[in-house]
């Protein structure tokens, strides 16, 4: 009898484990060493009284990637085939080299961050990390098939338990935490409302949309049985299942490692006066004399494995958008010679942002330029990407519901809202 209680508690762990693919992923690899700092900074520099943004940031992160799912999943094409099947040209092109643009440079920031957060932990030359970083990202997504790689993704999403680990080796004062997270303490200086500005461009950007929707296409391609849904309306019903489960989680997930994040700099660092961080690596280090060793470790590791993460959705969201904007084949599935342009995107993204390391140029007002360009294209895609959903030659009779488009138009607003914010503290 136990042996069959055991058995059909494996079989249901391993149902539910399968539930999670996409959404998990990209919930986690938004929580990058790049969120890390600008998550870091906000703790650092306002304490408590940002922890708030969590519970904003997590219902529209879920409405916008589960729109984004839905578009893959049903068109069975990724977001920039379908922009250029219905919308001008001009548009598309735009869009693809200015998410190229930004995702190089996040790239370059995310291995300059794990590459020194290395040196902190061991020593030893960072550039020559950075190197290594670089091309283990780049061998793995090439040289092994997605539905390997793609495990490999998912248990790379446990790097971000660190800094819930983090929590059990300093002192939380959970009533004050309470008290500012559900009534916070708002201000309307321009620095507050810039970190709040960066919490949610950092949360909800560009390049997990094409991500996602690109995704849910490897998973029907990986499965023999699937097709588009728009022309399989049987397999609906288990799939959208699938989809809200696994963005749900996956979005609890990275808004969960944020909060924790806010909260572990703002009990140590904040508390202390360490109020200024630029990096994730420069908040690793300062935590080191504050809450000891182990919290500097748990909090070096986790940029490192978040990096690793990370890393390949950057890149390889870069290549599915281009490969659509130009009718490329693109699937992580593919050998590379049957993929030349989708590859070579990828290679090139990656070593460019490598490259990056070796410049004068400062990751840190490059990747403020990455914000920038993010935010600026994160709004017209939000806004395709809600027209998209609500098209019946798209979706077919699986346009999006009347509470979902809510949920997408409130999120597209906000980010709207955001980057108008961002624009008026710059010419300000």
């Amino acid at each position: 009898m136990s042996h069959v209680v055991k058995q059909v508690a494996n079989q249901d762990t391993g149902s539910w484990l399968k539930k999670l693919g996409p959404g998990l992923i990209t919930g986690a690899a938004d929580d990058d060493p790049s969120g890390i700092a600008t998550y870091s900074q906000a703790g650092a520099q306002f304490g408590f009284s940002m922890l708030w943004t969590v519970w904003l940031t997590y219902p529209l992160m879920v409405g916008i990637q589960v729109v984004s799912a839905k578009i893959g999943r049903v068109s069975g094409q990724g977001l920039s085939a379908n922009i250029r099947q219905h919308y001008p040209a001009w548009l598309l092109y735009t869009i693809v080299w200015l998410l190229l643009i930004a995702n190089v440079i996040n790239i370059a920031a995310d291995v300059d961050a794990m590459a020194n957060a290395l040196k902190l932990i061991t020593g030893g030359p960072a550039l020559w990390y950075a190197i290594g970083f670089g091309v283990i990202s780049l061998l793995l997504q090439i040289f092994i098939p997605y539905r390997r790689y793609v495990r490999i993704l998912k248990w790379l999403t446990l790097a971000l338990l660190a800094y819930v680990a983090t929590l059990f080796v300093v002192h939380i004062p959970w009533e004050q935490v309470l008290i500012n997270t559900l009534l916070p303490h708002l201000s309307w200086e321009p620095a507050y409302i810039t970190t709040v500005v960066a919490v949610f461009g950092t949360t909800i950007s560009p390049y997990l949309f094409f991500w996602q929707a690109s995704q849910e296409v490897e998973e029907q391609l990986a499965d023999p049985h699937a097709i588009a849904l728009k022309d399989a309306p049987d397999q609906a019903n288990a799939n959208f299942r699938r989809i809200k489960i696994d963005n749900y989680i996956g979005m609890a997930f990275s808004n969960l490692i944020a909060f924790f994040i806010i909260l572990t700099t703002a009990v140590t660092l904040h508390l202390h006066g360490v109020t200024e961080i630029q990096t994730s690596a420069q908040a690793a280090s300062a935590l080191r004399p504050i809450a000891g060793e182990f919290a500097f470790l748990l909090f070096s590791a986790g940029i490192i494995g978040t990096g690793l993460l990370a890393i390949p959705v950057l890149a390889g969201s870069a290549a599915y958008a281009m490969a659509g904007a130009f009718h490329w084949r693109d699937s992580l599935e593919l050998k590379p010679m049957a993929a030349k342009g989708f590859y070579g995107i990828i290679t090139l993204s990656t070593l460019i942002g490598v490259g990056l390391c070796f410049t004068p140029i400062d990751p840190i007002k490059a990747l403020f330029w990455s914000a920038v360009i993010n935010g600026v294209i994160s709004v017209p895609i939000m806004a395709v990407m809600m027209l998209m959903a609500a098209r019946s030659d798209i979706m077919g009779k699986f346009v999006i519901s009347f509470r979902l488009k809510i949920l997408g138009w409130l999120c597209t607003a906000a980010m709207a809202i955001a980057v108008g914010a961002m624009c008026w503290s710059l010419i300000k």
